[in-house]
């Protein structure tokens, strides 16, 4: 039982899985906010050129009360959340992005022979594996 609780506290402590439960917890504060915000500010604008508000739009069947203006407002809280989010990453991963140095590409150390199209130096002027002559690039000349 203790080894149980050490393993139990391990994966507790792990650093993904506090930062996992400290975004679900905003994300549920949030839900709040864009809830109200859908709920108490784009539904009764949108319901003024429907003539009601989104939340009322219901179906009778048979007795049976169909609300598909909730459903309606759902889809909008959950489009308008995930859009948000999607800004936030994509603020988030600029910022990240400004301290970091661009990586640039490295200068290739080999090349193919023209002959047997095996990889070899790019300094070599003759082939290993087919002992073919390699013509001297213009890169090489250069230098």
């Amino acid at each position: 039982m203790k080894n149980f609780l050490s393993e139990f506290k391990t994966f507790i402590m792990r650093g993904n899985v506090l930062d996992l439960a400290v975004g679900v917890i905003i994300g549920a504060a949030f839900q709040a906010i864009v809830t109200s915000l859908t709920s108490d500010i784009i539904s009764p604008v949108l319901g003024l050129f429907g003539g009601m508000n989104f939340d009322e739009f219901k179906l009778q069947i048979n007795g049976a009360e169909i609300c598909y203006g909730k459903f309606v407002t759902a889809v909008i809280n959950f489009l308008i959340m995930a859009f948000v989010i999607f800004l936030i990453v994509k603020l988030v991963n600029k910022i990240m992005s400004i301290g970091r140095k661009q990586e640039e590409p490295e200068e290739p150390t080999t090349k193919k022979c023209p002959y047997c199209l095996s990889e070899i130096d790019k300094d070599a002027i003759k082939c290993p594996h087919c002992t073919s002559d390699i013509p001297l690039s213009e890169e090489t000349d250069k230098e």
